[in-house]
């Protein structure tokens, strides 16, 4: 069900003032002493061996953390949190920048501060905006002046978005043997009724597609509420720390947190995001080697707390990242399982459009937010026109983009998975949202293209329209419907529009505009004789 601040295509997107609070630093592991900027370079760990083995995962587990990977270049200038880069040598020697999953030229080349043509390489490289192959060297002059983070990773990616990794993860079971306060906790969700802490995780988890174990760390570091009681009053009410009347419970305070998480790592991804701003306006440019996972924790952690502060969160043996190996073991031992989470060649599987043939549509949202308002704008709207305004009940139907398993069918959500091996957080995932209760398909049916899958309504979250939201998701991760692997629907390209819910379709000389009240320029018909055309390979 889409949270109650979700916009939908024809609802006006709420925007919400949201004051910096400055709390305390309830966050700290241990008890370190503050870093503070300054001119000596801070010793860098030392590269860790690959850790090998699946580590034991108890809520008492007791390791020495190895949580942060470094890299160490030729090229790196100076390290440790905060410290002002050198001045810009014009001859100094580029940087060798070994690509990740999930990097394309454009979003590279914003991270570096360069252009798409200053970067090179000893192989040839693909189009600007298509996903580069993990591990592709590229040679990328070293233009980055600001003060900058040290290039040190603190969590891989497969431990931030919903990944394989977290398949076997017994979520209720770990709060009960944590034995802390989230064990006993109940909240009311007026879309569910009462749900319990391992059901409120659970549903955040799934819904946004979160790694549950960085829910749980999170609200751990920050309240204490996972293995010990909340810290005061103040974070009995508010675990993340963010007072907001708006936040006021666990779920609500959660779903802020994964707002942030969502905002670094995808940002990071098309490369939007590049600094951190603190409550009190300082900013720090983000080394720009370092992989998504780490720049959303990064990124969550400077909206709360000072930079000083924000350099003891991410300290690797007091701060956050030993709290997580603490609780979970070493995140990269899991991490090396499932990476990369973009596998070479990836390509969108063969698509047509969620409805019948020779139905009028109208494609009423262009690429906005998979889920909340921010991220991955991965997701894009279609409403019936004979749906006649409002949440009016409607016989048309959803229908099957692509063959696949029903993994999930409740509260106006119905997932799909593609390879049939019943995880959505593997392999290629299609979410159908606002699909109502009456005729929807079930949880384990298996679905060819065309099956119905339901009627679209208001059902999922606040709507003033009944339509249908429509994802993707691969290994975990939302897939951007304008990105590296564009949203393509029997041949129709989504293409994003200036801002969120803007947008059109398009295909060969013939275009569709995206409408929230569904006019005349949105209305589509899939035509049974256009035969579903591959994501190109570059654009």
């Amino acid at each position: 069900m889409k949270r109650l601040l979700t916009a939908i295509s024809i609802l006006a997107i709420f925007q919400f003032a949201c004051g910096m609070a400055t709390p305390s630093l309830w966050g700290t592991y241990s008890t370190p002493t503050p870093v503070l900027p300054s001119d000596t370079p801070t010793p860098r760990p030392t590269q860790t061996s690959t850790p090998t083995g699946t580590p034991t995962i108890t809520p008492t587990a007791s390791i020495t953390p190895t949580a942060i990977k470094s890299f160490v270049t030729p090229t790196r200038r100076g390290s440790g949190f905060g410290e002002p880069s050198a001045t810009p040598n014009p001859n100094a020697a580029p940087i060798l920048y070994y690509t990740q999953s999930g990097d394309t030229l454009s979003g590279v080349a914003k991270r570096f501060s360069v252009e798409v043509a200053d970067i090179t390489s000893t192989t040839t490289l693909p189009g600007e905006k298509t996903l580069i192959d993990p591990g592709t060297l590229l040679v990328i002059p070293d233009k980055v002046t600001a003060q900058r983070t040290p290039n040190e990773e603190i969590l891989p990616d497969s431990e931030v978005v919903f990944t394989a990794s977290a398949v076997d993860f017994d979520i209720a079971d770990y709060i009960k043997k944590a034995d802390g306060y989230l064990s006993t906790y109940r909240e009311y969700l007026g879309s569910t009724g009462w749900v319990t802490g391992s059901q409120a995780i659970k549903r955040l988890a799934f819904e946004n597609s979160i790694n549950p174990r960085l829910l749980l760390a999170l609200l751990e570091y920050e309240s204490r509420w996972v293995r010990g009681q909340p810290v005061d009053a103040l974070h009995a009410e508010y675990p993340m720390g963010y007072e907001d009347f708006r936040y006021k419970s666990m779920f609500t305070q959660m779903v802020w947190a994964v707002n942030q998480l969502s905002i670094g790592y995808y940002g990071w991804r098309d490369g939007s995001i590049t600094e951190l701003t603190f409550p009190d306006g300082t900013r720090l440019r983000l080394d720009p080697r370092l992989n998504a996972g780490t720049v959303a924790v990064q990124y969550l952690f400077s909206k709360q707390h000072s930079q000083s502060q924000w350099a003891q969160i991410m300290d690797a043996k007091t701060g956050f990242p030993a709290l997580y190996a603490d609780m979970f073991g070493d995140p990269w031992a899991r991490g090396n399982i499932v990476n990369p989470i973009f596998p070479p060649g990836l390509t969108q599987p063969d698509l047509v459009l969620p409805f019948q043939a020779g139905v009028e549509w109208s494609y009423t949202g262009g690429p906005h937010g998979a889920w909340e308002h921010d991220g991955a704008l991965a997701a894009i709207d279609f409403a019936p026109s004979t749906d006649h305004g409002g949440c009016s009940v409607t016989t048309a139907w959803v229908t099957a983009a692509a063959p696949g398993l029903v993994v999930r069918s409740e509260q106006g959500v119905v997932v799909v998975d593609l390879d049939g091996d019943g995880y959505e957080e593997t392999g290629w995932v299609l979410l159908y949202l606002h699909i109502a209760t009456t005729d929807r398909v079930q949880k384990g049916e298996w679905l060819d293209t065309n099956d119905k899958i339901g009627h679209p309504s208001c059902e999922g979250g606040v709507s003033t329209g009944t339509h249908l939201h429509f994802a993707r998701k691969y290994n975990g991760e939302w897939v951007p419907a304008d990105g590296p692997i564009p949203f393509m629907l029997s041949g129709w390209r989504a293409v994003a529009g200036k801002k969120p819910y803007e947008g059109l379709l398009v295909r060969n000389n013939k275009t569709i505009t995206a409408d929230p009240v569904g006019q005349a320029w949105s209305i589509i018909f899939r035509d049974p004789d256009v035969t579903p055309t591959p994501s190109p390979v570059g654009p």
